[in-house]
């Protein structure tokens, strides 16, 4: 290959690491504007923590358990730490799109993002030390294990024979289900916060204390996309690379509008934070298939995500859960449909895709919603995993943190 050609193609994916390295502050920034003022500090705390711990699990053993080399297609470990090998750095290493290290950090900034959904979910009420250990264990094992059935060349890439199975180009199941499904556990087993629901089941509004933030949140996400779909072509491919930025931005716009639409109509006004969790959901819809899509396939896809967002929100509502953030219906509900969407659309559409898409989903739910239980239930048992109802109603900033975002903002604090 030429040289030209390989540093051009490993400079694309350094960008895009970067891209999505950029997409924590999007994630920080919607579940502050989402949340209320008095428990900033901890949701970046979380935030922070889950890229910095993420990322050293990842090279502790993460990185090898999703990429292990030969093994039995369910579970393989490739030893610690980081070995380049010999053709680590030339373009023997992976067709010529990157090197050793540019992929280990790409991947390392995906493992940390399944974490973070969680993060949004169990917002203003989990302890914090409790949470810290959750991450420490999913991120370190049990995404990486996901990872490894199929982007590790396990058993879910060669359900129907050596090139045919289940697909994920960018994670819809892989990232965001995986952080999903344990972020439904999560709340079950966390219950609502105070305030939530009325003596009659009702579910009441907890408006958001910066809403603008949110929605810096949500383009900043958007932008960050990019990288997470645009990367994953694994090169600088021009056709394919451009494809995937199209479908990617066709399918966010649509989930937006769609959402904004739906919202509208049912409920006779108009909601910024459907608008923004539709476009979140158009893009975890595409994620799956991005650079198999159409750009009409990809407006399908989005258009439809948008309308699952309204509706999956009220859902989560009427079953009691309680999701600050909406993170159950964006990264799992969506996740699911943009997953199985690539057996109804694009180039690999037909029954036997659809089958494998099925079955891709079910093994990473039945294998996440298990281990998360396990998790999440043995911190309950053990150190308890909510805040006391003194801690909920001060803050968890005053109480966890000793310090508070805004002080300038409180008169009294004078």
């Amino acid at each position: 290959m030429d040289a030209g050609l390989f540093t051009a193609n490993n400079v694309w994916m350094m960008v895009c690491t970067a891209l999505v390295f950029f997409m924590h502050t999007g994630f920080a920034f919607l579940e502050i504007g989402l949340t209320r003022e008095k428990n900033t500090i901890n949701i970046l705390f979380k935030n922070v923590f889950i890229i910095c711990v993420g990322l050293l699990l990842y090279y502790i053993g993460g990185f090898n358990l999703m990429y292990p080399g030969e093994f039995n297609g369910f579970l393989g470990f490739g030893g610690f730490g980081l070995n380049i090998g010999e053709d680590g750095l030339t373009p023997a290493y992976a067709d010529g799109g990157y090197t050793y290290w540019t992929d280990f950090l790409f991947q390392g900034m995906f493992a940390a993002t399944a974490a973070t959904i969680v993060s949004g979910a169990v917002a203003e009420r989990i302890k914090l030390g409790a949470f810290m250990i959750f991450v420490i264990f999913y991120v370190g094992l049990v995404y990486p294990i996901v990872g490894s059935w199929q982007w590790g060349g396990g058993f879910l890439s060669t359900l129907g024979g050596e090139d045919a199975g289940f697909y994920d180009f960018a994670g819809s199941t892989l990232v965001h289900s995986v952080g999903g499904w344990a972020a439904l556990i999560a709340i079950i087993l966390l219950g609502p916060r105070l305030g939530k629901f009325d003596e009659n089941g009702k579910a009441l509004a907890i408006p958001g204390h910066n809403i603008p933030m949110a929605a810096a949140g949500v383009l900043i996400l958007w932008l960050g996309w990019f990288g997470f779909n645009g990367g994953s072509v694994l090169s600088a491919d021009p056709g394919l690379t451009s494809l995937v930025l199209v479908t990617t931005s066709l399918a966010a716009a649509a989930g937006g509008v769609s959402a904004f639409f739906t919202s509208t109509v049912l409920y006779k006004n108009f909601d910024l934070t459907m608008f923004l969790n539709g476009i979140l959901g158009g893009l975890v819809g595409i994620t799956a298939g991005a650079d198999l899509m159409s750009p009409f396939e990809a407006i399908i896809i989005g258009l439809i995500a948008g309308v699952i967002i309204v509706l999956g929100v009220a859902l989560i509502d009427r079953v009691k859960l309680d999701d600050p953030v909406g993170a159950v219906t964006v990264h799992l509900i969506c996740g699911i449909w943009g997953t199985l969407a690539v057996g109804l659309f694009g180039s690999k559409a037909g029954i036997s895709q659809f089958l494998y898409q099925l079955t891709g989903v079910a093994a990473a739910g039945i294998f996440c919603c298990l281990t998360a239980f396990i998790i999440i239930f043995t911190l309950k048992k053990t150190m308890g995993i909510r805040v006391s109802k003194e801690e909920e109603i001060e803050g968890l900033d005053i109480h966890e943190h000793g310090m508070d975002a805004y002080p300038d903002f409180r008169m009294n604090q004078h």
